[in-house]
């Protein structure tokens, strides 16, 4: 066992974000997770990651939610524990690089509406996409961490990742965060990384991976083995298959261990038996679908995340050529090299897997290319660990010199004009970022907002004119 210090490790729950992202396509209603906000406060988490990631789209496109309003609800019910969320860097929660005054706007209001821990990450690992938002974290008194996201392939040696973490600390960030969205990282290569990670930087390493492989609760016990400080766990109703570790699992496994959370099994449990009908009803409604519940090994053959995976399944679906899978996922690991073999995260799974697709689907490779793998190989998203396909690279954009500076230094200031072309639905100072994110939902949701208040209002009104008669 490693001569590391030995000590408690600590828990960050994930149930009411990235558990029911992975599980139940980020449907759980705000509605649905309050009740149990008080008990769950009483646990003695590290954190809970309630916000960020897909929460915010789905909340305006499916459940008609404000995400700002969540967020305040879940600040007032949570008065002893951090609140979390997850960050694209510099695309924030969106998939397009936005200037730096959203940027900067989007974490001070974050930070002012209760989210105390803003896990920030690039779907590249270019760290210069990270910077401005872990700047605007730190002026915000916000714990900035930053996040790696983890992948295979030659170029991501442990001296690489030894060297990002000490780049990030030399950044000013708080924490790091191995970010496994794949479930790629095998038990062993954990302790080597964990390791590795230790010797290059002081900061604090938190670990979080998806059951989708099958190993992530041994890879979390090696890894805790070797020094790492907090895991993402989730409870158990919406653990395991494309979700994290069970967080009772883990807890029952560092018991009376140097390692023990100090979490009550009891406590955990009331939390448990809340979330269980929850669970029940997604399974009966085809919400929970129970193929997300087991072992895919394809990912580790083909190091494609679950979600990028039932992705792949529904393009395939919709142009009729399901039989043409095994194809799709053999020339995934191909486009990859050739747009420099970046980790497969949002939003780089996406634009890999659907330029994938159409390879294999216009039986000629890049015979169409996408406007986000031009968008790629014109240095629009940010620099790879290796060179583009060079041939490709000249195919697709031509002449045309790629950036090689940070892409939002291009990028003008953007609030004003978003201010300038919200001002008739704007009813809170928020609404401008949810605009700038996503314009058409936004408006949308807008609406649909003004529409329930004047049905609220005429109820009111109502209600008035018959207990008041003229």
């Amino acid at each position: 066992m490693s001569e590391i210090k030995k000590k408690p490790v600590k828990i960050t729950e994930t149930i009411l974000r990235d558990a029911h992202q992975s599980l139940i396509a980020t449907r759980m209603t705000t509605e649905q997770m309050l009740p149990i906000v008080e008990k769950m406060d009483k646990i003695g988490y590290h954190s809970v990651e309630c916000w960020g990631g897909a929460t915010f789209d789905a909340s305006l496109r499916f459940l008609k939610e404000d995400p700002w309003e969540r967020l305040r609800k879940f600040r007032a019910g949570f008065k002893n524990t951090k609140l979390q969320m997850l960050f694209r860097g510099q695309n924030i929660l969106g998939y397009r690089p936005y200037a730096d005054d959203v940027v900067e706007y989007f974490v001070q209001k974050s930070i002012a509406n209760g989210i105390d821990i803003i896990r920030i990450f690039d779907c590249f690992n270019d760290l210069r996409n990270l910077k401005c938002a872990v700047n605007a974290a730190i002026k915000e008194k916000g714990h900035a961490q930053v996040a790696l996201s983890y992948t295979i392939g030659d170029a991501y040696t442990l001296d690489y990742w030894k060297e990002t973490a000490r780049r990030i600390e030399d950044m000013g960030a708080h924490s790091i965060c191995i970010k496994d969205m794949a479930g790629l990282l095998l038990p062993y290569k954990a302790t080597e990384l964990v390791e590795a990670l230790k010797a290059g930087t002081d900061l604090p390493i938190q670990l979080h991976t998806h059951y989708t492989s099958g190993v992530a609760s041994m890879t979390y016990l090696k890894a805790v083995e070797a020094g790492v400080d907090v895991i993402d766990t989730a409870m158990s109703p919406f653990a395991l298959g494309t979700s994290q570790p069970a967080t009772e699992v883990m807890v029952e496994t560092f018991k009376d261990t140097p390692y023990d959370t100090g979490l009550d099994q009891n406590q955990l449990a009331q939390i448990a038996d809340y979330f269980r009908p929850i669970r029940e009803e997604a399974i009966a409604s085809g919400l929970l679908n129970p193929k997300n519940l087991g072992v895919n090994i394809k990912t580790l053959l083909y190091q494609v995340p679950g979600g990028m995976l039932s992705n792949l399944t529904s393009q395939l679906k919709e142009q009729h050529a399901e039989d043409r899978y095994y194809d799709v996922l053999e020339e995934v690991p191909r486009v990859r090299k050739d747009l420099g073999e970046p980790p497969l995260v949002t939003p780089s799974s996406q634009i890999v897997g659907t330029q994938a697709v159409f390879n294999v689907l216009m039986g000629e490779r890049y015979k169409m290319v996408t406007k986000e793998t031009q968008a790629v190989l014109s240095g629009e998203y940010g620099a790879t660990i290796k060179p583009f396909n060079a041939e490709l690279q000249k195919k697709v954009i031509g002449d045309k010199e790629p950036l090689t500076c940070r892409p939002a230094d291009l990028i003008p200031p953007e609030l004003d004009k978003l201010e300038a072309e919200i001002s008739q639905w704007k009813q809170q100072e928020e609404d401008v970022l949810t605009y700038a994110l996503f314009p058409k939902v936004a408006v949308d949701f807008f609406q649909y907002r003004e529409a329930q208040q004047k049905k609220v209002d005429l109820t009111v009104a109502d209600t008035e004119n018959k207990a008041y008669p003229v």
